[in-house]
């Protein structure tokens, strides 16, 4: 099973209405598709619009296959979270001339197969950012499957927070640095898809100009590092001054490839 089946259709920033017979199609192919959740009833049923005076309902036992309780069903916080949030589903059955019952637990079965079966170590897959901590993001990677992307491994420039580099709702590929199936346990990398210190270092010549980010400063003032790209550091004389995240333009004085180091100067 590949990642691509839960790549739904529509997945777009923007809402995007969606015909009954678009939907009738999508029922019988089995195809995922993707909506906004308008609201969660009293039965915490999700509730949600195609437009064209097309609704769709999740039943709450078909919203989740990975996070339920002891009886089987979400629990009502997690339906009352997918309120204004995009979810994805396949569409079961047509109850009336303009609503249809949809299914975000069928998605969420067959992703767990896919992480089962499949998913492997060093995998590429593509991805949106559900929740930013301090230490790290949860990136969901299909079907309500979520893996946790530590700050250290979102890029070799150091970072003080998850949100310097990502936003709730963004997509990313990431790849798959390691799977624990028995804690059901995903750990996420997304530096190794930023390429190599060669590769990124080729972009920049000695004697150049460029921009770059302070990073962190060396003890006793031996010098300040620079982000010239989130994959490449270069370190600066130091300068007094100069604070954390600030831009700056920076002198290349010399590129060593053999110890993978940039000597610069701030101008």
């Amino acid at each position: 099973m590949e990642y691509q089946r839960f790549e739904p259709e529509g997945w777009k920033e923007n809402f995007r209405p969606m015909s009954k017979e678009y939907l009738e199609s999508a029922m019988h192919k089995g195809t995922i598709l993707q909506g906004i959740v308008k609201k969660c009833d009293n039965s915490y049923n999700l509730h949600v619009d195609f437009g064209n005076n097309i609704t769709g309902v999740i039943p709450r036992d078909e919203i989740e296959a990975v996070n339920v309780d002891e009886t089987g069903f979400p629990k009502p916080n997690i339906c009352v979270s997918k309120v204004n949030k995009y979810v994805q589903f396949k569409v079961k059955d047509e109850i009336s001339n303009n609503k249809f019952i949809l299914s975000r637990k069928e998605v969420g079965t067959e992703a767990l197969e896919w992480v089962k079966d499949s998913l492997k170590e060093g995998d590429i897959v593509n991805g949106i950012v559900k929740s930013i901590q301090p230490y790290g993001a949860f990136v969901e990677i299909g079907g309500g499957i979520v893996g946790l992307l530590h700050i250290e491994d979102i890029s070799v420039a150091r970072i003080k927070s998850p949100a310097e580099r990502l936003k709730i709702g963004q997509k990313v590929e990431i790849m798959v640095k390691s799977i624990d199936r028995e804690n059901k346990r995903i750990i996420l990398s997304y530096k190794e898809l930023l390429g190599t210190w060669e590769e990124n270092a080729k972009k920049i010549e000695e004697g150049s100009v460029v921009s770059g980010i302070v990073r962190e400063t060396e003890k006793n003032k031996n010098g300040i590092f620079i982000e010239l790209m989130p994959n490449l550091v270069g370190l600066a004389e130091y300068k007094e001054n100069v604070e954390y995240g600030q831009e700056v333009n920076v002198f290349v004085r010399k590129i060593i490839p053999e110890k993978k180091k940039i000597k610069l100067l701030i101008v």
